[in-house]
């Protein structure tokens, strides 16, 4: 039985490998591979894609959210509101800089942050908002910039999973105070390491940051405050530089084929992933739920389909972050989501295999 993959990286490769090869090829003749052009150029095409003044390349999107948090100020003492329905990245960002995750729950529908939680979470400690646009759909971002106004608050978008999602006609990440991406081989711009992306439109915030992840230096030998090394390597910008040419198009192969799984699933039992109207998905992961989830995860590997779960165990019930705190939504959620294949070179037929088997189990 062939096996239908979550994700095939080859077949990415084979359309593109050539590009790849000679950019790769470039920055080995050039001799220069830490913190040059390939590097700034990236810096300001993905900036720009994204409606930001300023991109500063780090080692990974992790990095990119603990530096975010950081560059702000926000340290022991302070609080961050937001998910628990998230990569752990999110929360590892605000404990590591010593401060304290306060979770809000999800909206039932997008699995985002329920924006109008937020404001019962707010408390003398509260320094940030980090709305995270998950599976590659946009947080509501109207009303968390509106609270976050009214209290003062910075806005630290966590975007890793959702390069060119669009809320109102604006790219997310380029709509808070901080934007987070990661490049992680998986995303929809996937580097082929790890790599990430810090974007802002404030100037200052942006030369803290590129002091930040080389250091604390503002130029070699010379440290004005302690930082880390968290550097975008060349090799990596060059890749990501070829295939940010490619994203609006592979976004687009997405949205037809979430339109197609959509479209055949819509009368089962499974919920399908929603668009709002304000919203532009993306489909970094195409999330489904239903009640038997794991009775259906077995049966469509037993019928040479993998699928995984984004994610199986809240943040606010890990071992590491366990709190006395409930949240409803999320914890019900968590049982029923199934990540189904999804990536641009997942073709239509595939999708149709996928979708009937679906189909078969739900009407068993």
């Amino acid at each position: 039985m062939k096996m239908i993959l979550f994700n095939d990286f080859k077949r990415e490769y084979a359309v593109i490998g050539e590009e790849i090869s000679q950019a790769i090829q470039r920055v080995l003749k050039s001799g220069w591979f830490i913190l040059g052009e390939e590097t700034e150029k990236f810096e300001e095409e993905f900036s720009k894609f994204i409606g930001a003044r300023f991109g500063i390349g780090v080692n990974s999107g992790s990095d990119a959210l603990y530096l975010a948090v950081k560059s702000l100020g926000i340290s022991e003492g302070d609080e961050v509101i937001t998910v628990s329905h998230t990569m752990i990245s999110t929360v590892d960002a605000i404990t590591r800089n010593g401060a304290t995750p306060v979770f809000a729950d999800i909206d039932p529908d997008t699995y985002l942050i329920d924006a109008s939680k937020i404001e019962t979470k707010i408390s003398n400690k509260t320094r940030a908002i980090a709305p995270v646009h998950l599976y590659g759909h946009p947080a509501d971002m109207k009303p968390i910039m509106e609270i976050a106004e009214k209290y003062n608050l910075d806005v630290i978008e966590d975007a890793c999973q959702a390069h060119g999602a669009e809320y109102k006609r604006a790219k997310v990440g380029g709509i808070g105070h901080i934007g987070c991406f990661s490049f992680y081989p998986t995303k929809n711009l996937g580097a082929y390491g790890d790599a990430g992306m810090i974007v802002t439109n404030n100037e200052e915030l942006a030369d803290k940051l590129r002091k930040m992840r080389n250091y604390g230096q503002s130029k070699r030998y010379y440290h004005d405050f302690v930082g880390v090394n968290s550097r975008l390597d060349e090799v990596q910008a060059a890749i990501l530089r070829i295939k940010l040419r490619y994203l609006d198009d592979w976004n687009e192969k997405r949205r037809k084929l979430a339109k197609i799984y959509t479209d055949l699933l819509e009368n089962t039992e499974v919920v399908t992933p929603i668009e709002k109207e304000c919203a532009k998905h993306v489909y970094h992961i195409y999330v489904v739920r239903y009640k038997e989830r794991d009775k259906l995860q077995q049966y469509l590997l037993n019928h040479g389909i993998q699928t995984l779960i984004h994610y199986p165990i809240p943040v606010h019930m890990q071992k590491a972050y366990k709190t006395c705190n409930r949240l409803p939504v999320t914890e019900k959620i968590c049982n029923e989501i199934l990540s189904i294949p999804m990536y641009p070179w997942l073709k239509g037929d595939e999708v149709r295999i996928i979708s009937g088997n679906i189909m078969k189990y739900c009407q068993n």
